[in-house]
């Protein structure tokens, strides 16, 4: 049986599901967001349910609040959005308004997304060009990883990527400097208020 639709700030978009104390899309302990929608349908998908617009529960004003309220915990690093497909059209103007107040209520919080969507030639080069939201969006995005994942190049080994094709990019230093950076490692750690 499909979802119904609810309108929330006159955008339409469906969740998948939530991930609370996520270990796997990011470092540090994680409060993970799965939208609904995707274009891509890459072979070997680890998520294919995700791939209808219709599929899961309407994102609304309870959810994002529940979210917000999730983050205050001191135990997580940040949050990460993967779906699905967060940059979807539809799904960049439904992540906006819970984006923004993520980072406006806990900016010691680092935000990840993960994208099949590459930066430079599809996020800038096409979205950011139609959309306003996709600028916006990335304003707060700390890192991206992009590309479709491809089955053929699948590695158990990489460090929170399915596939070597794709690229783990840190975003503000790439808009800052007008170049791909890609992220390090070694640049982050655990959160000073992170408790163990």
């Amino acid at each position: 049986m499909s979802a119904v639709f609810i309108p929330y700030r006159e955008v339409f978009m469906n969740y998948a599901g939530i991930k609370e104390y996520d270990i796997a899309n990011g470092p540090g302990i994680r409060f993970s967001l799965f939208v609904s929608g995707c274009t891509h349908h890459c072979r070997g998908c680890f998520n294919p349910d995700t791939w209808s617009f219709h599929y899961g529960k309407p994102f609304t004003k309870e959810t994002e609040d529940y979210i917000i309220r999730q983050l205050g915990q001191d135990c997580y690093q940040g949050m990460t959005l993967l779906g699905g497909e967060p940059m979807e059209p539809v799904n960049q103007k439904g992540l906006l308004p819970l984006v923004k107040r993520f980072k406006e209520t806990y900016p010691e919080k680092d935000l990840w997304c993960f994208s099949g969507y590459l930066f430079d030639k599809e996020i800038l080069g096409h979205f950011a060009k139609i959309m306003p939201e996709t600028m916006e969006l990335l304003k707060y995005i700390d890192i991206l990883v992009d590309g479709e994942f491809v089955l053929a190049k699948k590695d158990i080994t990489l460090l929170f990527k399915g596939s070597s094709n794709q690229r783990t990019i840190d975003v503000q230093k790439s808009l800052h400097a007008g170049e791909l950076c890609f992220w390090n490692p070694g640049d982050t750690s655990m959160s000073k208020m992170t408790k163990i």
